[in-house]
């Protein structure tokens, strides 16, 4: 069996479920709210790319190397972003959890945090992960603080780590969350979903 397995995690906000071939329509209506696919320093697909995107992501679930999900907007019934864990290591028991976007009305919502609670505490409570990581460009400070803001600690940068579609050069920041750290990380998001919202 292939480790991890799908799952579907639920959530107040949000779904987390696998993803499908079905999923492509409610993934074009994501990418075209904000124009995602123009954020330079990410890899979003455009809306005519999305299906090539779904295929790609369950070609490297079928390998064993990532398992693709689609986050579910619970309160309007629509798929409001995309997620995985990636770069899985089932005998290090790591994954990390990247090549993730959301509509742009779905920003800055309950939904990010509540996903990646959901995400870290199968990886952590079921999957019996070491390590979570996240990982992303030094320039994407909207996501650096994001990751942050869960607890994730910087291990360190990766220097001319990928080449960009527009041909620069990303320097990646790499971001832990460790077994013995959860604890605590999973108080502080459970506190980050219960405080009000200004």
């Amino acid at each position: 069996m292939s480790w991890p397995a799908p799952v579907t995690l639920r959530g107040a906000n949000v779904t987390v479920e696998p993803l499908r071939i079905d999923h492509h329509d409610g993934l074009v209506g994501v990418v075209e709210d904000g124009e995602l696919w123009n954020l330079w320093y990410t890899k979003i697909p455009r809306p005519d790319g999305v299906r090539a995107d779904i295929e790609r992501r369950l070609g490297l679930q079928a390998k064993g190397s990532m398992l693709p999900f689609v986050v579910i907007d619970n309160a309007r019934g629509r798929v409001a972003g995309a997620t995985s864990y990636m770069n899985i290591d089932a005998d290090n028991r790591r994954v990390e959890i990247g090549s993730t976007w959301y509509a742009a009305s779905a920003q800055r919502t309950p939904i990010n945090t509540e996903c990646k609670h959901l995400l870290l505490a199968h990886a952590f409570e079921t999957l019996g992960c070491l390590a979570v990581e996240f990982r992303t460009h030094v320039v994407n400070q909207q996501s650096r603080r994001a990751i942050e803001r869960l607890g994730a600690k910087l291990d360190g940068i990766l220097r001319n780590h990928m080449i960009q579609p527009n041909g620069t050069l990303r320097d990646t920041c790499v971001y832990s969350i460790i077994a013995s750290e959860w604890p605590t990380v999973r108080a502080h998001l459970d506190w980050q979903m219960r405080k009000p919202r200004a």
